[in-house]
């Protein structure tokens, strides 16, 4: 059963109360007879299972077996040698 807050409109106590979801509302403060509303806050929420964390959408990273950028050509007959000479 939800627990719902009140808070009265004349002598702003608040008062919790649990209720279930056919029951009516408290109208009227115990304390002083006034008029009572319903105090709505936050509420916390708790994503558990797979799927909601960040981590769990992404695609699988690149495996580590992927090849690599092409080496620097070798120096091939084609290509004119340089060679020092020391005179």
């Amino acid at each position: 059963m939800p627990t719902y807050e009140y808070e009265c409109q004349v002598c702003h106590e608040r008062v919790e109360a649990v209720q279930r979801f056919s029951e009516p509302a408290l109208t009227t403060c115990s304390s002083c007879g006034g008029e009572l509303r319903k105090v709505f806050s936050a509420v916390g929420i708790v994503f558990k299972g797979s799927g909601f964390y960040k981590n769990d959408s992404r695609s699988p990273a690149p495996s580590s077996s992927t090849p690599a950028a092409p080496a620097a050509p070798a120096a091939s007959a084609a290509s004119p040698s340089v060679t020092t000479t020391s005179e």
